[in-house]
């Protein structure tokens, strides 16, 4: 599979492309005012202790205190076992705190207390309405290695699927791992690392973390004590080996800051990253800008024909297949296999594209036989496998739905590139011009209904007006005689198209509000 990353930076905001053979994949978007927080760490002051819901919330300085759970909380004089298949690439922010290890979680009353200063880092960016989530388990991550303060065992990245290779990486870190040091999970791309490379990280990490501890005692919470390292720098360290032929950058000092750090992890990448100093705009030439704007439509078309709808949601993002255009030839059961199959792949591509996480619920169309519905789910998987969140997927349900998950860090490109239509309220949809001139009706009855005598302008949207017209064209002289007093209609082009906007006359005073009601 043929791997390229695109960098394309302006002063206010980076974007970073992955490509698989050539097809977008994913895309990052890092900007002043929507910085990346996963991985941060703060010191913070317990504002809440929860016992209810075993959680407290902390003041970490954003504007939504933080939402930290007992299981979360580091115990003091006790150390944390991970597991030796702790997967810290599932995310695309691997610094973004270790993962709970096997232990009984003490009451979180016992715990913390109401204004205590505690030490803590973001694993999930706040999302809608919620607050940012933190864990005590502070992790610090390189290139090769993730370092966990709080842990006790040495793991290794279960994309790592060679026992003997597992076996080697954690003899080798293991050794050079000091006692009661913490715990340190092997990363995938240290399969062809030396023993030097190791102890270098391992140095760097292990002081970082002493300088994390230092700052702490010099700062009042809340207060920023480390930040993640930018994006651009981030993909490479997770990102880039030898699996990636070529990194295009189209900014100078991006491009200089990617080959001095490369310089220092892995010289012998830096000539795979080239700059990009054509007029043609980088993501034009690759023919991804296209793209990128389809991100936030619903429809997706698949090669054959058919196609896939996503909905997202507050709840869940649901995903229906639909066969189109397309019908096969003879055999309907092909002609599904064959939609389904296409279906299951963009899914997976479209899932990371548009960084879309929670509950997933695929509908797709029905197949009479078990092994083609067995084929589709492990299709799903398959190319679910490439994306660096965290995903399962379950059986197909007895109403033929494929429910997954999909580990989520912070908001979708939907929900952080864009806003709620001020027309709609975020529904997609306005009433029709028959039911705005019944709404208007409505409220000029509840005026007659309480005596009012003053005449009255009603202002409509163009669309509306139009309507009345050409519909209704009796509709003011029939509300007259039922009112009692003068009604005069006006179009008004800066009223959105469900809108209505009643008003006196002589004061020229609006009495929407008033009579409007629905």
């Amino acid at each position: 599979m043929k791997r390229e990353l695109l960098v394309n930076a302006t002063p206010r905001e980076t974007r970073v492309a992955i490509l698989e053979d050539g097809q977008l994949v994913e895309l990052l978007v890092d900007r002043p005012d929507a910085r990346r927080m996963v991985g941060d760490v703060y010191l913070g002051k317990v504002e809440a202790v929860l016992p209810g819901i075993q959680a407290a919330f902390v003041n970490i300085g954003t504007e939504k205190s933080a939402f930290l759970h007992a299981a979360d909380v580091v115990v003091e004089n006790e150390q944390v076992s991970d597991d030796d298949d702790d997967d810290e690439d599932s995310s695309d922010d691997s610094g973004g705190g270790g993962r709970r290890g096997r232990r009984e979680v003490r009451p979180i009353q016992d715990l913390l207390k109401r204004g205590q200063d505690i030490l803590v880092q973001i694993t999930k960016e706040p999302i809608s309405t919620k607050g940012p989530r933190v864990t005590a388990q502070v992790s610090l991550a390189g290139r090769f290695l993730v370092y966990m303060p709080f842990a006790s065992k040495v793991g290794v990245s279960r994309k790592i699927d060679e026992r003997g290779e597992r076996q080697r990486l954690r003899a080798m870190v293991g050794e050079m791992l000091p006692d009661d040091a913490g715990g340190v999970i092997v990363r995938t791309v240290s399969e062809d690392a030396t023993k030097e490379t190791f102890e270098r990280e391992l140095n760097t990490l292990m002081n970082n973390w002493k300088r994390i501890k230092r700052k702490t005692q010099f700062l009042r919470a809340p207060a920023l004590v480390h930040r993640e390292t930018n994006v651009t720098r981030g993909l490479v360290r997770d990102l880039f080996s030898a699996k990636v032929e070529r990194v295009s950058v189209d900014s100078k000092q991006v491009y200089n800051e990617i080959t001095e750090y490369l310089q220092g992890i892995a010289p012998e990448l830096v000539e795979r990253v080239k700059l990009y100093e054509a007029t043609v705009p980088l993501f034009d030439k690759e023919g991804i800008e296209t793209e990128i704007r389809d991100l936030f439509k619903r429809r997706c078309d698949l090669p054959s024909g058919g196609y896939i709808i996503i909905e997202q949601t507050e709840a869940l993002v649901s995903i229906d297949v639909n066969s189109g255009r397309y019908t096969g030839k003879r055999d309907p059961e092909k002609t599904i296999f064959k939609t389904n199959t296409e279906a299951a792949r963009e899914i997976a591509r479209q899932l990371r594209l548009r960084d879309v996480g929670g509950i997933i619920v695929c509908d797709f169309i029905d197949m009479e036989t078990q092994a083609n519905r067995d084929k589709v789910l492990h299709e799903l998987r398959t190319h679910l496998g490439r994306d660096r969140a965290r995903t399962k997927a379950f059986a197909v349900s007895e109403l033929g739905l494929v429910e997954m998950t999909r580990q989520r860090v912070r908001q979708s490109h939907y929900q952080s590139m864009t806003e709620a239509c001020p027309t709609c309220s975020g529904t997609g949809r306005v009433f029709t011009p028959e039911t705005i001139v019944r709404r208007t009706e409505r409220a000029v009855r509840r005026m007659a209904a309480e005596g009012r005598k003053e005449s009255v302008t009603l202002r409509l949207h163009p669309e509306v007006a139009l309507h009345v017209l050409e519909q209704e064209h009796e509709f003011v002289k029939r509300l007259e005689k039922l009112a009692g007093f003068p009604l005069e209609l006006r179009d008004d082009p800066l009223l959105k198209p469900d809108e209505i906007k009643l008003v006196v006359r002589g004061a020229q005073r609006d009495i929407t509000q008033q009579y409007a009601l629905a």
